[in-house]
């Protein structure tokens, strides 16, 4: 159907983008390590982010459509790439704040264009929203999450070049690995003289990889802006004719949080953006680069990537008949598994397939995060999509920027101990909107919403229109 291709388009879209941004994030922690420069500039995108899913996606999303707020997301997204290639304060944390301003309403446009989709297949196939939705975001996850695994294979190809790659790790070093380290810093030479397990690559090999990231980010680009059908044109040519006050359109997403069922799901949300930044940040920092190398950094997450994009594809299309509940207990009691062991495990370089289970285990559980929470705010909020999918953005936002702000200052088993909790609340406070949403279901908007003829809508003088 013409639904399913513009989902394939949207995705391939934002593989592309985020083999480039997904790569950059693995190596911030550990390429730009000095004075905390790379942990300071994610913690800059995610604050930015936060601000922007104050006020932007609603306006931006009404006036523009989701088609062409996607794009000058991505185009914020790109932006980031070009910082790097002269990484500095005054390069890197501008760009970050650019990125984080186009993030929010590049993933709100993204879940709002998918779930209109999702109810308009559903609709025609005679079948439930809440299914069509699931099934589209499991596609999605599957075909996105595997940019973890072409971004990380650059980078580790790319760098695998470099002739001064330290292979032998004195064991004083890596008995400071693991979730008893503070930290390592990664220098331009080799001299272990304050934790250093590993030297920074070449410059050569690292521009010749952002070149690469610039490239696949502007193809992104090039794909949403040709092949992505422009499905909500009408409402959005509506929303301008009939324009609402500033204010009200601004205060959406604020108006949101007076709904319970929302206020309920912050620590769920927050969580996505704590386990995400650990993997990242802490993971690839204090187990696989002062372990093995910052060369391994990108096959370690290559594996993260491809068990995220199975598992996405797999849980979406089982999610019917499990249902939401069964599978976030599933990734919560994966990921409690993983905590633990975590806290225990001494990483030595001797027990290499060890780093790649933690990774794996980790992907499969964050692509139940992933698919059923984005799922799930579609499901509840379908008449407030900018609004739900902002708050989502802006929440799980700020589990990124509280992680990424303490991991310069906080040992790694304190920041595990974090994340446990934030998981254990996340567990407490979930059920409660599940099971009202058991007992009390949520009317979806049906696909007459989407499509009236503008002929019958203009003679009866109706704006939207739902079936009973």
């Amino acid at each position: 159907s013409r639904n399913f291709k513009n989902v394939l388009v949207v995705s391939i879209g934002f593989l592309s983008l985020f083999t480039a941004y997904g790569g950059l994030q693995s190596l911030q922690s550990s390429l730009n390590a000095e004075q905390g420069m790379g942990v300071a500039s994610l913690s800059v995108i995610y604050a930015a982010i936060i601000i922007s899913s104050m006020f932007l996606p609603p306006i931006m999303i009404k006036n523009l459509g989701c088609k062409w707020t996607i794009v000058v997301g991505m185009a914020c997204y790109v932006s980031y790439s070009f910082g790097n290639l002269y990484p500095g304060w005054y390069t890197l944390i501008p760009t970050s704040f650019i990125l984080g301003l186009g993030g929010s309403p590049l993933w709100s446009a993204k879940c709002t264009y998918l779930t209109i989709s999702g109810n308009v297949q559903a609709a025609k196939d005679n079948k439930k929203g809440a299914d069509v939705v699931n099934h589209y975001f499991g596609i999605f996850f599957f075909i996105f999450q595997s940019s973890a695994v072409w971004g990380n294979l650059m980078s580790s190809l790319i760098f695998g070049q470099d002739s001064n790659i330290e292979t032998n790790i004195p064991e004083d070093i890596l008995s400071t690995c693991g979730a008893h380290g503070c930290g390592i810093t990664l220098e331009t030479n080799s001299n272990s003289t304050n934790g250093t397990t590993s030297s920074r690559p070449a410059q050569k090999l690292i521009w010749t990889l952002l070149g690469c990231y610039i490239g696949v980010g502007v193809l992104a680009i090039l794909i949403i802006s040709i092949f992505l059908d422009n499905i909500d044109h009408e409402q959005t040519s509506q929303f301008r004719g009939n324009r609402e006050p500033f204010c009200h359109t601004f205060l959406a997403t604020f108006r949101l949080l007076k709904d319970w069922r929302l206020l309920t799901l912050i620590p769920l949300t927050m969580y996505s953006g704590f386990e995400q930044s650990f993997l990242s940040g802490e993971y690839t920092k204090n187990y696989v680069t002062c372990a093995l190398g910052i060369h391994y950094v990108g096959y370690v997450m290559m594996c993260f990537g491809a068990a995220n994009s199975l598992c996405s594809f797999l849980f979406g299309r089982i999610a019917r008949y499990t249902g939401r509940a069964a599978l976030f207990f599933f990734a919560a009691a994966t990921n409690l598994a993983c905590i633990i062991a975590l806290l225990i495990w001494k990483p030595h370089p001797d027990q290499l397939p060890v780093f790649f289970v933690f990774t794996a285990l980790w992907g499969m559980a964050d692509a139940i995060w992933q698919t059923q929470t984005n799922a799930l705010y579609g499901v509840l909020f379908p008449r407030a999509k900018e609004a739900a999918f902002a708050n989502y953005r802006m929440w799980e936002s700020l589990g990124f920027v509280i992680a990424f702000a303490y991991s310069t200052f906080l040992c790694v088993e304190y920041k595990l101990y974090i994340v446990l909790a934030v998981l254990v609340i996340s567990m407490i406070t979930y059920p409660l909107v599940e099971y009202y949403e058991y007992k009390n279901p949520t009317e979806p908007i049906e696909q007459a919403a989407y499509e009236i003829p503008k002929n019958k809508a203009d003679e009866a003088g109706i704006i939207s229109q739902t079936w009973m």
